[in-house]
């Protein structure tokens, strides 16, 4: 991911502009996105807006920060949750995130294949849109082995979609009427990666984040058991990794085991509630931070990776997803 937007051939100075306010923007972006009153998805915009019109100089440093800072505000939010709450949400949601990351996966291949996505791109977007987005494809890329672009394809798809959704589903669920509780449930079905969704939930209100952070992290956890099944089937079908690539373990989500530890504290030492209440409003402001910095990393060269039939894929894919969730929240079959 190129440093600034403006192309090499462009006259020096104009880079020498670009960079310098680069340098300015994007830190002067991050201190305001940690201002009351800057909401996720002004902050996502002001980050995409910068990176796209003069760049992000630190480009390298942004992205590494990313997942740090998006583990931390996660777990902060923890101290902010009833253990005995997230717990009981997990249970609750065994079995329609079983049914939905099956059916996930099953219409991604075939219309991967209807669309004549490559096989690597296709199967990256319907991991991603089945269980938590970016997470959940860069768990998956050290067991499949995918190209580069697929990967990169995968991810900036993903992208524009969580972009999207910070901003459509708040509207949506006022439209159809959806309490706040039931808001929480639905983004964390349907919105791929757990910035947004837990982004989205915020603009909804304090129960709608409590039941979409709980509800989203259980669904995480499937990371673990989806990638041990890809490995064991690439295993029986004699598939190897792709030659040339250097073979990484894969990022496993322990933020969510922090979570997990910081909401057990706060619900069985009471004491600490008051100052758990401090901690996860920071975590607010830190996402939204976060996600500044998710949007001053995009770049135009991400953007022309994409292409049509995996955007195509990725659309249709989500839209169904997020439709039948909806709906079957909406009839109350999942409550």
């Amino acid at each position: 991911m190129s440093a600034t937007s403006i192309r090499p051939d462009a006259p020096r100075s104009l880079r020498d502009t670009a960079l310098t306010l680069g340098r300015l923007l994007v830190p002067l972006g991050a201190l305001v996105s940690l201002l009351p009153g800057v909401s996720t998805a002004v902050a996502l915009v002001a980050g995409m807006l910068v990176a796209l019109s003069v760049g992000n100089p630190y480009a390298a440093l942004t992205r590494r920060a990313t997942h740090v800072l998006l583990s931390l505000s996660v777990v902060g939010l923890g101290a902010g949750m009833d253990l005995r709450v997230v717990a009981e949400e997990g249970a609750r949601g065994v079995l329609y995130t079983v049914v939905g990351i099956t059916a996930c996966l099953t219409l991604g291949t075939l219309l991967a294949r209807w669309l004549r996505v490559s096989r690597g791109a296709g199967l990256l977007i319907s991991i991603g849109t089945a269980i938590c987005g970016g997470s959940a494809i860069a768990a998956a890329v050290p067991v499949l082995r995918p190209r580069e672009e697929d990967v990169s394809i995968a991810l900036g798809t993903v992208f524009l979609l969580n972009a999207v959704a910070l901003f459509v589903f708040p509207v949506v669920g006022h439209a159809v009427g959806l309490d706040a509780r039931q808001f929480g449930l639905w983004s964390a079905l349907a919105i791929h990666d757990t910035s947004s969704v837990v982004g989205a939930a915020m603009r909804y209100g304090p129960e709608a984040l409590e039941v979409a952070t709980t509800v989203k992290l259980a669904r995480a956890l499937w990371i673990v058991p989806l990638t041990l099944a890809m490995g064991f089937w690439l295993r029986r079908t004699g598939r190897s990794p792709e030659q040339g690539q250097e073979q990484t373990p894969a990022r496993r989500p322990w933020f969510i085991l922090g979570f997990l530890a910081v909401a057990a504290l706060v619900t069985w030492v009471p004491p600490l509630r008051p100052a758990g209440l401090v901690v996860t409003h920071v975590s607010q402001r830190v996402l939204v931070l976060t996600l500044f910095l998710i949007g001053a990393g995009f770049s135009r060269q991400a953007l022309r990776s994409v292409g049509l039939k995996p955007l195509a894929q990725g659309i249709v894919l989500w839209l169904c997803m997020a439709g039948l969730s909806l709906g079957a929240i909406v009839l109350h079959v999942i409550t």
